[in-house]
């Protein structure tokens, strides 16, 4: 996991996510579902050695499918330009993000070295949303600290965002890194850019 350690702050996707240490979550809580998608992503990071990045990010497609609410995410990082949007743009664009998002993580998730991620707790977060705080220890005992920002939709927790080390979230950050491709090339620029992104991360 050496190439994840120098890049925990680029992502999280997201990076958001891996397993949590402590005794088990509520069934019902958002803890439960951070627990659940990142000890997927231990199992990934165990056999990365031998696996590629096209099998990691199949591996990890449907954790992260159950885990995140991708529509609302993507609806975040675009802004205005979500309003303006078909729903055939809509879709592309959901499920452009998703590919970028999970080929990521296949490629930042590449060995395991014992790191561990701890629960901490949770604790109210703005606009009726939780947010699960986590540790992540290295094999060095260096840290890193890892938000979750969960919402309950339609009875189920889902994740939207991630914050690490009480920075930016990555939604703000995406959002920024969007603006100036919507402003010159649209919808149909951006879903084509993440798109190309996510087969450059997946032919490594």
């Amino acid at each position: 996991m050496n190439r994840l350690a120098g890049n925990i702050l680029v992502s999280g996707l997201i990076a958001l996510f891996i397993l949590v240490q402590p005794g088990p979550a509520r069934a019902d809580s958002a803890s439960a579902v951070v627990q659940e998608f990142q000890a997927t992503l231990i199992e990934v990071m165990k056999g990365a050695e031998k696996s590629s990045v096209r099998q990691r990010f199949d591996q990890l497609s449907p954790a992260v499918e159950k885990a995140f609410h991708i529509p609302l995410m993507t609806q975040i990082a675009v802004g205005q330009s979500w309003a303006q949007a078909t729903r055939e743009q809509k879709s592309a664009v959901a499920a452009a993000f998703r590919r970028m998002s999970v080929a990521t993580l296949a490629t930042l998730f590449d060995g395991y070295n014992n790191e561990r991620f701890d629960l901490d707790k949770e604790k109210p977060g703005p606009s009726k949303t939780t947010i699960v705080m986590t540790t992540l220890v290295k094999s060095d005992d260096s840290t890193v600290d890892i938000a979750y920002v969960a919402r309950r939709i339609q009875d189920r927790w889902r994740l939207i965002d991630v914050i690490v080390d009480s920075g930016i979230s990555e939604l703000k950050v995406r959002r920024s890194e969007y603006r100036l491709i919507l402003k010159k090339s649209g919808l149909s620029g951006l879903i084509e850019l993440l798109n190309g992104k996510a087969d450059e991360l997946m032919s490594q």
